[in-house]
């Protein structure tokens, strides 16, 4: 083994030493993820870096000193850095220049990828001001001036919620209602008349 690379100067076992390194971190990284075994490896340096200097969200799963951005950076400045340099022949200067922009390439790419997963995240809470102007039928009789339940089909989910009416009238059992307002987590709701 010793004998394949004795032939490479101190350039070359560099760029050997990157591409060994961050390719080695960037297979384990892998395989943790398969596993499930996620292991929070981000240096915390980073942080969502907005041109508009909003809200920084320290929550992105993408940080510029992550262990998957230096991984990647590493092992594609390595790869590329000696692809260029012993295939290709292209000279030192060249061959550095050809490794940092393919390994800065590999932390931007890297990053895209983590802004589109951070947007297929979603907490599932549903906001009842949204079910303002939804239809609906009363489950549970409204007596007067008091509560009874309503079942609309909020968001495309059929969904049952506590409802008073508009003005305070009773609504029997099977009534279409429209919501009108929100008031805390009770649906204030008045009757549809056809």
């Amino acid at each position: 083994m010793v004998k394949a690379f004795s032939d490479f100067n101190g350039l070359e076992i560099c760029f050997l030493i990157c591409a060994i390194f961050g390719g080695f971190f960037v297979v384990v990284k892998l395989i943790l993820q398969f596993m499930g075994g996620g292991v929070d490896t981000d240096a915390g340096f980073g942080g969502d870096f907005d041109a508009d200097g909003g809200h920084v969200d320290s929550d992105v799963g993408f940080r510029l000193l992550s262990l998957h951005g230096l991984s990647a950076f590493f092992m594609m400045f390595g790869l590329v850095g000696l692809a260029l340099y012993r295939q290709s022949e292209a000279g030192v200067i060249l061959a550095l220049i050809g490794a940092l922009v393919a390994g800065m390439m590999s932390v931007w790419v890297i990053g895209k990828i983590f802004q589109g997963a951070g947007r297929l995240q979603s907490n599932g809470a549903l906001k009842t001001t949204d079910a303002v102007g939804c239809k609906g039928t009363v489950y549970l009789t409204i007596p007067e001036g008091g509560m009874g339940r309503v079942s609309l089909n909020f968001l495309n989910r059929l969904r049952e919620f506590d409802a008073a009416e508009k003005s305070g009238a009773k609504v029997p059992t099977g009534t279409p209602v429209q919501v009108v307002k929100v008031n805390a987590n009770v649906l204030v709701v008045e009757v549809i008349n056809n």
